[in-house]
């Protein structure tokens, strides 16, 4: 039958998609279709699409040229109002001719299309175009990555609806529109709100990712994102420890203890947007833990207060001779012990105090023990064998990233070999090796209370994990390229993560589902942080900028001036919330001003912000390194910035 059964083809691959099985089996007889040719069934999704279109521009390549040519004359043509939003279909239109010109074979045509217009795209899209252009013919459609994510799922375009009337009116007139209304019609969602257009700050502020904007539907959902009530028992083991510790004026820091502990109660009891505080299981608080809670507790209550006119002090470790072979670092919460993950996979634990590092004793040993004494935890050490430095070996590829649990008796670690692996800080080996992804694993977090901890990796998933169920919890799957980096959010209920479509995306640890989709970014976000009230969200990206995002709408707040040179690989809040400090591969440390953005934002209603006369004065001040990447920041529990950089030689 030759050509001719290629409509067929795709109309008895349309039937059996929609699982029509009389119909289907009605047309193969009446079109004597073999079963060789029936079983080969397996059009892409574009070709299909392009097949059943009624018209028939295809077989002229020279239409698609002059289609695009003058949709992009409209589009500059067009009021102000207008042309902004509009801008945005050019790509997604210049992205699906290329693909059809590459699919009814006119290769030659294809490249001279891409080389005429590909360079006339905004800069963050350029990437994707080179490796789209990698796309020669069309065998190589179905090998890439990014072709395939193109044809799979629509592009989201956010109109005013005077725009979208505009829209309507150009197609209507032009008689070359028929390639462009199929493309629409198959390949992009349009978004249509009410109001003005929006201005040209508006629309740069949430374009970039791989498929358009967020919809205004997908941020919907209510965020319950303020903090859960904490228990009442962190407050019984401070006073009675604080007195061992009083030494001189013994009043002033229980008066300031007294106050900071109600401010600690009463917070989370007042918040309204706080979840309830049974809606996910959370682990309970073990008597060591309770101490351990209390500590922190009291320690806050020695806390510096930051601002403008307080920068903290900033303590720096650097790893010499280390030879480029660090790749991550994580400090524990009370700030005493230091992890590294190096790219021969091996993981090394420095105490950063006086106290060594105690190995256990051996099983013999341990059966003399009395099970039942308080403090069964400190018998079961060995006296002679202390060290500073421990080191663990099991991963079979480069450690990409470490992270010490809440009460810093367990290490988690994430590695090429797609593997997460749980270490004890007791015993020093590995408890638990947690198969689930792929491929390499990019990034590992625990829950702020333990117990829970969230991975993402190459295979564009992120997973939910408790440490006693060797299968993961949750698979949150969405993105379309790689989750690169993941953050828990202070509640425990939900998980940001930040991927290579350049979005950024919240999901409910308790339904599994996706409630909030962030774009704005122009290049990968490596990093994530969540302030300290739970409301905001700071992504750091590829291109040296950090968005700060509001989780009650899901729109970007503030896009700090992009001060760094470098892919920022480090956020961290100061424990109050009033700085965000930031470190980048190019050898800085920023601190920004957090309150004044948040104020800003807070008195802006719309959500969008005009916050360009004070970007200025959100950069506090910025520290340099000789020549150390910065791996990793941490404030401790009294605002002193922890920063850990390896040092890469003066050259």
């Amino acid at each position: 039958m030759g050509d001719k059964s290629t409509p067929l083809l795709a109309v008895l691959q349309l039937l059996r998609k929609y699982d029509l099985k009389g119909t289907e089996e009605i047309l193969r007889k009446e079109a004597n279709l073999g079963d060789a040719e029936y079983e080969n069934l397996d059009l892409p999704e574009v070709e299909l699409a392009s097949i059943l279109t009624a018209h028939h521009t295809e077989s002229d390549p020279y239409s698609y040229e002059f289609a695009y040519d003058s949709l992009k004359k409209f589009v500059e043509n067009s009021l102000d109002i207008y042309k902004y939003e509009l801008s945005t279909f050019l790509y997604p239109v210049f992205v699906h001719m290329y693909l059809i010109l590459i699919l009814y074979d006119h290769n030659e045509h294809a490249k001279k299309f891409m080389e005429k217009f590909g360079p006339e795209q905004e800069d963050y899209y350029q990437e994707d175009l080179k490796r789209l252009a990698v796309v020669e013919n069309k065998d190589q459609i179905k090998g890439n990555e990014l072709a395939e994510v193109y044809n799979t799922n629509k592009f989201q375009v956010q109109l005013s609806r005077d725009a979208s009337t505009q829209l309507k009116r150009y197609l209507h007139e032009q008689k070359s529109s028929p390639v462009i209304i199929n493309i629409i019609n198959n390949h992009i969602q349009i978004d249509i709100h009410d109001g003005p257009g929006r201005t040209q700050a508006q629309v740069k502020a949430t374009v970039g990712g791989l498929l358009g904007e967020a919809s205004r539907n997908d941020n919907r959902t209510k965020v319950y994102y303020g903090l859960l009530k904490e228990p009442d028992i962190q407050v019984l083991p401070a006073p009675i420890e604080d007195e061992d510790e009083a030494d001189e004026t013994p009043d002033k820091p229980k008066k300031k203890k007294a106050k900071k502990d109600n401010i600690f109660m009463k917070k989370p009891k007042s918040d309204p947007n706080a979840p309830p505080n049974d809606r996910i299981p959370l682990p309970e608080l073990k008597e060591t833990d309770k101490i351990e809670k209390g500590k922190a507790l009291r320690e806050a209550s020695k806390r510096v207060q930051l601002g403008p006119d307080s920068l903290p002090s900033i303590c720096f470790y650097t790893l010499l001779n280390s030879g480029q072979t660090a790749v991550c670092a994580d400090i524990c919460d009370d700030s005493t012990l230091l992890a590294v993950g190096f790219n021969n996979s091996s993981i090394k634990v420095w105490t950063l105090t006086t106290v060594r590092l105690r190995g256990m004793k051996s099983a013999e040993k341990l059966q003399d023990i009395d099970r039942e004494a308080g403090d069964v935890l400190v018998r079961m050490m060995e006296e002679k064998d202390r060290d500073t430095c421990r080191t663990l070996f099991g991963h079979s590829g480069p450690v990409y990233k470490v992270a010490f649990d809440p009460f810093k008796t367990m290490l988690l670690s994430c590695s090429e070999d797609s593997t997460v692996r749980l270490w004890s800080l007791q015993c020093w080996t590995c408890l638990v090796v947690y198969r689930g992804h792929v491929w390499p694993v990019w990034d590992v977090r625990w829950s702020p209370y333990g117990y829970y901890f969230a991975s993402g990796g190459h295979d564009h998933t992120a997973r939910l994990w408790a440490t006693d169920h060797h299968q993961p919890l949750r698979i949150f799957a969405g993105h379309h390229s790689d989750v690169d980096c993941i953050q828990f959010h202070p509640n425990s209920n939900y998980i940001a993560t930040g991927s290579s479509d350049r979005t950024v995306r919240l999901w409910d640890c308790l339904t599994g589902s996706q409630v909030r989709i962030m774009t704005g970014h122009k290049s990968t976000p490596f990093a994530l942080a969540f302030s300290a009230c739970g409301r905001w969200l700071a992504s750091g990206a590829g291109n040296g900028e950090i968005v700060v995002w509001d989780m009650s709408t899901g729109l970007p707040t503030a896009t700090l001036p992009p001060m760094h040179s470098a892919p920022v690989h480090a956020l961290a809040f100061s424990r109050d919330g009033t700085i965000l400090s930031s470190g980048a591969l190019d050898s800085t440390i920023k601190l920004w001003d957090f309150s004044l953005i948040s104020d800003e934002s807070s008195s802006e209603e719309s959500g969008m912000t005009n916050l360009t006369q004070k970007e200025e004065k959100f950069l506090l001040r910025s520290f340099a390194t000789k020549n150390s990447p910065i791996k990793n920041l941490h404030f401790t529990r009294r605002n002193l910035l922890l920063a850990v950089g390896s040092y890469e030689g003066s050259s």
